[in-house]
């Protein structure tokens, strides 16, 4: 059965030097720094890369997060896996838990979450299951 998690979270996004330099600076890194609160208590570090192109709402990331702390009471850990792209200022974002990353009592999570940002405030919706016991 699917359960959801919500809640509010904070992030810190922080420029990284890039592996590589592009002549137009169009490529970026970033670290990612997350506390969730509400269902899901915990801590996120991850890293971003960034695309931007020359079209004013047109670029895509993706990113990769290790979750660290509970949901819903549960303690463990999850990665999760981020794929966005913007085009000319429509959305598109898919952020999935990656398979076999759950541990501790949340192992065999997965899920699909939902970023909300309503006023420059960030809240999550986490869609999930884990098996039965």
């Amino acid at each position: 059965m699917t359960q959801h998690a919500t809640g509010p979270f904070d992030v810190k996004l922080t420029p990284l030097d890039p592996a590589f330099k592009t002549e137009d600076n169009s490529l970026g890194r970033m670290s990612i720094d997350k506390q969730f609160h509400g269902a899901l208590e915990a801590s996120s570090k991850g890293e971003m890369l960034t695309a931007a192109t020359s079209v004013k709402g047109s670029a895509g990331y993706v990113a990769i997060e290790r979750v660290t702390g509970k949901l819903d009471g549960l303690t463990g850990s999850f990665t999760l896996q981020h794929t966005a792209t913007m085009n000319r200022g429509t959305p598109t974002l898919s952020i999935t838990v990656v398979p076999d990353s759950a541990t501790g009592q949340l192992a065999g999570l997965a899920g699909t979450m939902t970023i909300i940002i309503t006023n420059g405030k960030h809240s999550y919706d986490f869609a999930y299951t884990l098996p039965s016991k």
